[in-house]
């Protein structure tokens, strides 16, 4: 299969293409490569895949394919969605079978103070890929939605026959419309779109941004970790591995009509939405200990409000998911923070001598 990737300077998406090229899929990943966070770790993860050479000097031209020196079935652009003409040259070009975008701007809080970036990538760039997808008779998408979804939905677990109509960061409703959006081209076109909501995702070559990143690195500097809303949080973590196991599988099996849906993941157009999570979420200071058990190392903690746009908890209703595709997560938290934490000892040289309790403590 010959398949569009974007995002693959992104966190998820280098792991799906890495995974998907292991098993011989033809693969093009494309990135705008922005500064939302660590460039080095961007780089990083495409000097991983065999895109540059070193990371920092990438010397990556705009709108150029390049080879990968590792894989042989991968070539990377660099390259904007929102840039409408080279993106339909590329589709055009290319014959794709399939597309999965996981290229937008992600994180919430940014969005409460960068909101036109989330228009620009998560929305235009968005129709963009639809329109390409519609262009060029790939009937094969699959996209990033968001957990953020539920916004203000108090039940849980949280599942896809939920009303979603109520998000609280423009985040939020930059997926929420995504969806919208997807079921309008599958059903005027008949394009199969499948959503994924992601809950929570860590590991290896994860975002600085995220909770497991910012945490290590405080701790490792002596600094202080702020825990939001005094610690009463819950969050599904999912760890990179399991995720990457769903989105093959709904890749590998596009959405079908249904001739009586009978929830809103569902239609009588090619569409479905899935969550994909661990199915069994974690207190926010059971993490934060599995981290300070892992390091050997009590966290510095400054205890705050809930911020604006964040929620208390989240849970995934991952039944359909299991029952269509025989999805399951297998990672627990322990595995999963374990095998962060050697890979961001190992990206930042950050000396075992100098830490030498971690694998002492870790092994016990």
């Amino acid at each position: 299969m010959k398949i569009l990737v974007t995002g693959t300077a992104g966190f998820i998406g280098f792991h799906l293409a890495n995974k998907l090229l292991q098993r011989g899929d033809e693969v093009v990943g494309l990135d705008n490569i922005n500064d939302y966070y660590d460039l080095r770790v961007k780089y990083g993860r495409l000097q991983n895949s065999g895109i540059v050479e070193h990371i920092d000097n990438p010397d990556i031209a705009y709108n150029q394919l390049i080879q990968s020196k590792k894989y042989p079935n991968y070539q990377f652009i660099k390259l904007n969605l929102e840039d409408k003409e080279n993106l339909f040259d590329l589709c055009k070009q290319q014959k794709f079978d399939a597309v999965c975008n996981l290229a937008a701007q992600a994180g919430v809080r940014y969005s409460l103070t960068n909101p036109d970036a989330y228009i620009n990538s998560n929305i235009v760039g968005f129709l963009n890929v639809l329109e390409a997808c519609r262009h060029f008779d790939i009937e094969n998408l699959s996209y990033a939605s968001s957990s953020s979804v539920y916004g203000l939905n108090t039940k849980q677990p949280f599942s896809t026959k939920d009303n979603v109509d109520h998000p609280i960061s423009l985040y939020a409703a930059s997926k929420k419309s995504n969806e919208l959006m997807a079921h309008t081209y599958s059903h005027l076109y008949g394009i199969r779109t499948t959503g994924l909501r992601f809950f929570t995702v860590y590991g290896p070559w994860g975002r600085p941004d995220m909770a497991l990143f910012l945490f290590t690195k405080a701790i490792l500097e002596d600094r202080e970790i702020d825990i939001f809303n005094y610690g009463e949080m819950q969050r599904d973590f999912t760890y990179v591995d399991d995720i990457v196991e769903g989105i093959i599988k709904v890749i590998d099996n596009p959405a079908k009509s249904h001739s009586a849906p009978s929830n809103p993941s569902i239609s009588t157009a090619p569409y479905k939405i899935y969550n994909i999570g661990n199915n069994a979420p974690v207190k926010l200071m059971d993490f934060v200990s599995e981290i300070e058990k892992k390091l050997n190392k009590t966290a510095k903690k400054r205890f705050l409000p809930l911020q604006a746009g964040d929620v208390v908890s989240t849970y995934a209703d991952v039944s359909d998911l299991i029952e269509d595709l025989g999805y399951q997560p297998k990672t627990t938290i322990q595995e999963g923070i374990a095998k962060f934490i050697d890979w961001y000892l190992d990206f930042y040289q950050i000396s075992k001598h100098n830490h030498a309790n971690i694998e002492d403590n870790h092994t016990k």
